[in-house]
């Protein structure tokens, strides 16, 4: 009669002659983000990484849940906004920033034929956000420098990116702060208009969103992490190099190729951080903290790992 060990290895070994060669290599990596032309990057990860390492892409709607998929080891890396992951690490969730993703993007849409003509107008109306983005921050402090309270002096509704056009053009919100490409179709539509492109570089400036990984998994996969992250700089370079093929694949996303080369201007996408890109997150995280929406500031040291993109720099030159 075979032992309990015997049979546990026996099963254990069945198990894994059902799993990819590749998989248990550690060749198969699991990425999120969002199908918008600022975040597309991963889906041309596979053009990057070694024949031996393959990506399964997965598309999220809004920062927060990447990040908890990532934190539950379901996603391997993934995109969220530097605010979220300011965030994140303040309340001491284990994630680490190793790559930008993109810069600019932000825009505020008023309704094309409404009242308000200026960002003092906003007092008392109904405005769509998503929050823990760069767009809820500039939102919260578009609000304050124009004395309008974000608590007592408009209304905030949670509306996810793709339904705030949707609620403008009905009048379930009087205006919206999000990324591009949703402020210029609002306003190619006609039914909405850009107000503003609210960049602070005094406190806010146009850093938007990043990459991030578990920190175990630094620590266990450092060589994991380098090639994601070369993969997603090269696939950054390529793109900003062909900006047809960019724009082309992003609008097998459900947008016109006229709006999203309309909006390109205010997109930018990004891979490099250096000490200046950290220093520009802290005076993020400094009105965050200002606009209470964190307690705390987190350990920057921590939250931001140079060192991959330095590799990739190297790799590049």
């Amino acid at each position: 009669m075979p032992s309990k060990q015997t049979w546990i290895r026996f099963f254990v070994v069945c198990i894994l002659s059902l799993i990819p060669p590749s998989v248990l290599a550690g060749g198969a990596v699991r990425i999120g983000t969002w199908k918008t032309p600022q975040t597309i990057q991963p889906f041309f990860y596979d053009r990057f990484l070694p024949d031996s390492m393959k990506s399964q892409i997965l598309s999220f709607t809004n920062p927060a849940d990447q990040k908890t998929a990532l934190l539950a080891g379901s996603l391997d890396m993934c995109g969220t906004t530097l605010a979220h992951a300011i965030y994140s690490a303040s309340v001491d969730q284990p994630v680490v920033v190793v790559a930008a993703l993109c810069n600019k993007c932000s825009a505020l849409v008023v309704k094309k034929d409404g009242p308000i003509q200026s960002e003092k107008d906003l007092r008392g109306k109904t405005i769509g956000y998503v929050p823990g983005t760069m767009h809820e921050i500039l939102l919260r402090e578009t609000l304050t420098r124009n004395g309008i309270s974000p608590a007592r002096d408009v209304k905030l509704i949670r509306v996810d990116f793709f339904d705030m056009g949707t609620a403008l053009a009905r009048g379930s919100i009087d205006a919206f702060l999000s990324g591009e490409p949703f402020p210029t179709l609002a306003a190619n539509r006609g039914y909405g208009r850009i107000l503003s492109h609210p960049y602070y570089p005094d406190s806010i400036s146009t850093i938007n969103a990043g990459m991030i990984v578990r920190r175990n998994t630094i620590d266990k996969q450092p060589e994991k992490v380098a090639r994601m992250v070369l993969a997603h700089a090269r696939a950054t370079r390529y793109l900003r190099d062909h900006p047809d093929e960019w724009l082309d694949k992003a609008s097998g996303f459900g947008i016109r190729l006229e709006v999203l080369k309309a909006a390109a201007p205010n997109m930018e996408l990004a891979w490099e951080m250096d000490a200046a890109f950290v220093l520009k997150a802290k005076a993020l995280g400094s009105r965050m903290q200002a606009l209470g929406i964190i307690d705390r500031q987190p350990d920057y040291d921590g939250l931001f790992d140079l060192s991959y993109v330095r590799q990739a720099q190297k790799r590049l030159e």
